[in-house]
């Protein structure tokens, strides 16, 4: 017995001994994942495609995958509706990638022929068809598992609720009206949290790591559709890269419905970075964010290492990347590059930590698109029995960062990047109120709200000291206003006086603005559905910024007309913050 219980003893102590050796055998490789998000197709920088391209050629059991805003932002995208983009993307070998709210703004059309030209997959768990109110089959695959290195990796797609309005509600709509399309969410997150709950179970039955890839951000303005929030009321997740908020989060802990630990990342914006996520034999997971310089080093030293060693081969530098990017650069830039104007002043949106000025307050660069609309139809666009009033442009819209010296077509281009075009309806003064108190409901909480009105012919205050009580349906679109107004003293020139006058709450008035705003719901602005329409699809939104370039005088005597005289960057004090 004492010689059995001895065999048994050893047996037992060999297997003990034994086990993390087996496991060992079992588990997998380390995995990368490289991750970009919110590249608003630039480009033409340090960082781009093709040095994604090369720098995965570095890497062995590697997967790139991007997490939404990819075909719009410069010229570069919107010159062909994104085609070109999701050729770059192609060809640096993408595996996956989910819808950001800009993948529709070239319409739902638009949206499905990026799917279309793309080689790699698009997940989304929460955008579904519709109809008469009802929830139908999802549109896109909720997730996609890869098996690589020994490791099963599940990537589920999360598209924003927020698409609905910071792209345009119409393109989800049928020509009556009707919703055929949806995006999960719900007016207190619920709906958005058990649809990513139940796309987390069905992948855990065939993933080993479950992974979000989502365009969702951690701005407050997009709660409660954040992914910090879909992250703590879901369980099942290892990480969540994200997009959204052009956020730089290299690597945050946060607590999930179980107390477990997800890693939360993203690349903040334009390239600015590039992800890279390392998923160790045993499931723990890192994520870093590479700069420009430290992702060009890396490939230099591997370009190095295999030009001494023998391995260079003719695909080590991504030729066929580069090829293709510098070619549509080029033809962009020739296309674009003519020189239409200069300017003394300094156009910029952005305060110096990079917050984005134009949707909060007044800026030079607003006050100068919204003059661009004005003149359009104050001096260029006439109709009959009607006169422009007032012009309005969302800061959403205005995309530029700092302008000086030559303005060409590409300048105008890349500062309205969405190819809306101008329109001028008439509305009463209510409706203009009920717009500008909308546009102003994130002033003084620190929001980013897109849908900011900048004003032509117009000028107006905004009281902080009063909360907005603008009230919105489960999209986001404006409903109502059920207390006190925090727009104050609105006033509108009369062109033939040039005196402002007190805003006529009954009266009619003749607005220019962009379709966008105007006529599809953009921006969640449905108050002026109903306005008449005088006339719209009048000029493209960057050729309305170029025909007002051209408006001005030759003042230096170079041939060009000079757009000096909107001096600092807070505007000319059109609208008041108190």
């Amino acid at each position: 017995m004492k010689k059995l219980f001895s065999l048994l003893l050893v047996l037992a102590m060999v297997l003990a001994l034994g086990a993390p050796a087996f496991a060992d055998e079992a588990e997998g490789e380390t995995v990368t994942v490289l991750y970009t998000n919110d590249v608003h197709t630039y480009i033409d920088k340090d960082l781009n495609y093709t040095v994604a391209a090369q720098y995965r050629d570095t890497l062995d059991n590697v997967l790139l995958v991007d997490a939404g805003d990819h075909i719009q932002g410069t010229a570069y995208g919107s010159m062909d509706k994104g085609e070109s983009i999701i050729t770059l993307m192609n060809l640096a070998r993408y595996d996956v990638a989910t819808l950001g709210n800009h993948e529709f703004d070239y319409g739902m059309e638009g949206c499905m022929n990026a799917i279309e030209w793309a080689h790699f997959p698009y997940v989304s768990c929460n955008f579904y068809h519709e109809k008469d109110g009802e929830k139908g089959e999802n549109v896109l695959d909720p997730y996609k598992v890869f098996e690589i290195g020994g490791q099963k990796i599940a990537f589920i797609g999360v598209t924003t609720p927020e698409s609905f309005t910071k792209s345009t509600p119409a393109y989800f709509q049928d020509e009556d009206g009707n919703y055929i399309y949806g995006i999960a969410g719900g007016e207190d997150g619920s709906e958005l949290y058990e649809t990513v709950q139940e796309a987390i179970d069905a992948a855990s039955e065939e993933a080993d790591v479950i992974i979000g890839l989502g365009h969702l951000g951690v701005d407050p303005a997009s709660q409660p559709w954040t992914s910090e929030e879909v992250i703590a009321n879901t369980t099942g997740l290892d990480a969540f890269i994200d997009g959204h908020s052009h956020t730089e989060v290299p690597m945050e802990e946060v607590a999930d419905a179980d107390g477990n630990t997800v890693i939360l990342t993203q690349t903040g914006s334009y390239f600015n970075n590039l992800g890279q996520m390392t998923i160790a034999p045993d499931g723990s997971i890192t994520t870093q964010l590479l700069t420009p310089a430290e992702v060009k080093a890396k490939v230099y030293d591997s370009y190095v290492a295999k030009l001494y060693a023998g391995e260079l081969t003719a695909d080590a530098l991504e030729p066929e990347v580069e090829a293709a990017q510098s070619g549509w650069i080029g033809q962009v830039n020739d296309e674009l590059g003519e020189v239409i104007g200069t300017t003394d002043d300094v156009l910029n949106n952005y305060a110096e930590d990079g917050t984005r000025l134009v949707r909060s307050q007044e800026t030079n660069s607003g006050d100068f698109a919204a003059d661009a609309l004005y003149y359009l139809f104050s001096e260029t666009t006439k109709v009959d029995g009607h006169h422009v009033d007032m012009a309005i442009m969302n800061g959403g819209g205005i995309r530029n960062e700092a302008i000086t010296g030559d303005i060409s077509y590409l300048t105008c281009k890349n500062m309205h990047t969405f190819g809306n075009v101008a329109c001028l309806i008439e509305v009463t003064g209510q409706q203009i109120l009920d717009a500008l108190e909308f546009g102003a409901r994130g002033v003084g909480t620190g929001e980013e709200i897109g849908g900011f009105l900048h004003v032509s012919g117009a000028k107006y205050t905004i009281d902080t000291s009063i909360e907005s009580s603008c009230t919105m349906d489960d999209k986001g679109v404006f409903t109502g206003v059920d207390g006190e107004y925090r727009v104050k003293d609105v006033q509108v020139l009369n062109a033939e006086t040039g005196e402002y006058e007190p805003l006529d709450l009954e009266a009619k008035y003749d607005l220019a603005g962009y379709n966008y705003t105007l006529r599809d719901l953009g921006d969640g602005f449905s108050m002026f559905q109903g306005g008449a329409n005088i006339i719209d699809y009048v000029m493209e939104d960057y050729m309305v910024l170029a025909n007002y370039v051209q408006s001005f005088e030759d003042t230096d005597g170079d041939g060009l007309p000079n757009v000096t005289g909107y001096g600092e960057l807070e505007g000319e004090g059109r609208i008041t913050i108190e």
